[in-house]
């Protein structure tokens, strides 16, 4: 039996349609080891996070005629006294795009959407890129943005990404707890059908009082531990985690080089190429627990979604590499061997 699930967006440079088909999903039987979880993140947060707290829609994934129906009924109203819907662009570009977020959105947003810009809701203490920020910094962002913790929150990309960064934006708001979040599936289709569009300066929101929330710590895998699966792959005993790559397939095999210079390529020992551009099943074992990883947490959101979307495998046993790549290439030393290329 297969299970399907249709990303109908595009790519932002080949304008791939993205699918992903796996099969059937078993519940998994094993726990992930908890002596590698950090004890700064919170231990309070140990029962793992289910992305329908309050199903708002039938699908984590949301068709552009779903969000307008829900936008009229529910609008984010300043004045609204019940849960509203909102739209969020969570609009990115890798560093050697070109482009720039922020902007995009000002030449075409839904109306009244707001925009969480991924480059500034992060750790600033850290020197990796977009790795989550404190509980009271999302908390301060969220507030800023005028969001509501019984907000509906639907996130999306820009008309030309289709899909891209908007699931990390998801992920990052699940892992912080916040009861209701969807993926729009998807803002070209949206423009395409014809839904309303603005642009310009956003309007100004009414601040909120966010909660600071706690962080889901079991569903985010740091360096720590994604050393240590490396370090034992192949080893007898070892743990069968699978760690899902997002990253294109040269860059996987050491054959292109990354997008921030200086960044080795490669892949860690045993992980698998899963590129978000081709989510086919590669042989992925519901069975076992799944890391995502890719190249700074982004698109590894994306593999996590499409299985979401398609009901594959035990949600409590898959997490996210935060670092993912480019930390994990910065930290491995050359002695580790950790460090994977192919010809």
């Amino acid at each position: 039996m297969k299970v399907m699930a249709t990303f109908a967006g595009n790519y932002p440079y080949k304008g791939v349609k993205i699918v992903i088909a796996m099969a059937a999903a078993a519940v998994l039987t094993r726990a992930i080891r908890p002596q590698f979880r950090n004890p700064r993140l919170s231990s309070a947060t140990s029962s793992h996070f289910l992305i329908h707290d309050r199903r708002s829609f039938s699908s984590y994934l949301v068709a552009p005629k779903e969000l307008s129906e829900a936008l009229k009924k529910n609008p984010p109203s300043k004045i609204a006294t019940t849960p509203r819907t909102v739209a969020l662009c969570g609009t990115w570009f890798l560093p050697n795009d070109g482009r720039n977020g922020l902007q995009t959105f000002r030449e075409k947003r839904i109306p009244n959407a707001r925009f969480f810009d991924l480059d500034k809701v992060i750790d600033k203490r850290s020197p990796y890129p977009h790795m989550l920020p404190s509980a009271s910094d999302f908390a301060t962002a969220m507030s800023s943005l005028g969001i509501r913790r019984d907000d509906t929150v639907v996130v999306y990309d820009s008309h030309e990404m289709g899909l891209f960064s908007a699931p990390r934006v998801a992920w990052t708001l699940r892992v912080f707890g916040h009861p209701a979040v969807h993926i729009l599936n998807n803002f070209k289709l949206w423009v395409d059908e014809g839904y309303p569009t603005e642009s310009g300066e956003f309007w100004d929101v009414d601040t909120c009082a966010y909660p600071i929330p706690e962080l889901e710590a079991s569903n985010v895998v740091e360096f720590e531990e994604i050393k240590e699966l490396a370090k034992d792959y192949n080893k007898e005993g070892a743990e069968g985690v699978q760690i899902l790559d997002a990253r294109s397939n040269g860059r996987w095999k050491g054959t292109d080089p990354e997008p921030r210079p200086g960044l080795s390529s490669g892949h860690m020992p045993g992980s698998i190429s899963m590129p978000m551009t081709e989510l086919l099943d590669p042989g992925i074992d519901p069975q076992r627990p799944i890391i995502t990883s890719c190249g700074t947490g982004v698109t590894a959101a994306v593999i996590d979604a499409a299985l979401v979307e398609a009901g594959y495998g035990d949600e409590s046993k898959r997490r996210l590499y935060d670092g993912s790549w480019t930390e994990f290439a910065q930290r491995v030393k050359p002695s580790d061997s950790l460090i994977i290329k192919q010809a």
